[in-house]
C-alpha cells in the first residue's frame, strides 16, 4: 500500500506546501485543534479524485479513502474535515 504515501506527498504538492515531516516525506502531526487550518469540501473533492485517479481497483480506493479519512461516518461527517 506505498499509494498512500504517494497520494499523501501528491496532495501536499498540490495544495501548496504543508507541514511535511522528516520521515518518508509524511505530513507531521498537527500540533492543536485550533492552529489547524479547516479542510475545505473542494479539498476533500479533490482528494477523492486523487486517489481514485491513483487506486488500483474499487476496494483498494474503498480502503485508501477510509485511511485519508475522506470517506463519511454514519452521521456523513469526513473525518478529515472535523
Amino acid at each position: 500500500m506505498s499509494g498512500s504515501v504517494e497520494v499523501r506527498q501528491f496532495l501536499l504538492r498540490q495544495e501548496g506546501g504543508g507541514q511535511v515531516s522528516d520521515v518518508g516525506g509524511l505530513p507531521g502531526q498537527r500540533s492543536g485543534q485550533a492552529e489547524a487550518p479547516r479542510v475545505s469540501d473542494d479539498q476533500v473533492r479533490r482528494a477523492r479524485i486523487a486517489v481514485a485517479s491513483g487506486a488500483l481497483d474499487v476496494e483498494d480506493c474503498a480502503e485508501l479513502l477510509g485511511m485519508l479519512g475522506l470517506t463519511p461516518d454514519d452521521d456523513g461527517n469526513v473525518p478529515a474535515q472535523r
